[in-house]
């Protein structure tokens, strides 16, 4: 029990994650992370959806999936990633599962996320 305590204590000590939008599994969204090559730094965008949020405190990750020329490319963020430089969501996903590995075999149309869609009940347009 005493190691648990410890494990929390440490990970409260080095837990300095960036406040980001609120996003769930099925969103779109562009992850901006900082890349350094030699003694240049430039950021990056990465498109896609969001596939899994997994773990929880300083492991938190989630997983984001983009096609580039046809080939599927997934790649896994950590929320306490200090080169993340910023999280935008573009579009909210209607989805039911908390896991969208299904995805990696549907191709085309069938690989789409159903926009999830707000509607106004004030009755304004």
């Amino acid at each position: 029990m005493k190691e648990l305590e410890a494990i929390q204590f440490v990970h409260g000590q080095m837990l300095n994650t960036p406040e980001f939008p609120g996003f769930k599994t099925g969103d779109t969204i562009v992850v901006t992370y900082r890349i350094v090559e030699g003694d240049k730094t430039r950021e990056q965008d990465f498109r896609g959806d969001v596939i899994q949020i997994k773990g929880h405190g300083l492991t938190r990750t989630f997983t984001v999936r983009k096609m580039s020329h046809g080939v599927g490319v997934e790649r896994i963020f950590s929320f306490s990633n200090p080169n993340i430089a910023g999280i935008q969501v573009v579009k909210r996903g209607r989805v039911r599962r908390a896991r969208l590995f299904y995805l990696r075999g549907l191709v085309g149309k069938k690989a789409r996320i159903k926009e999830l869609k707000f509607f106004n009940t004030s009755g304004e347009n």
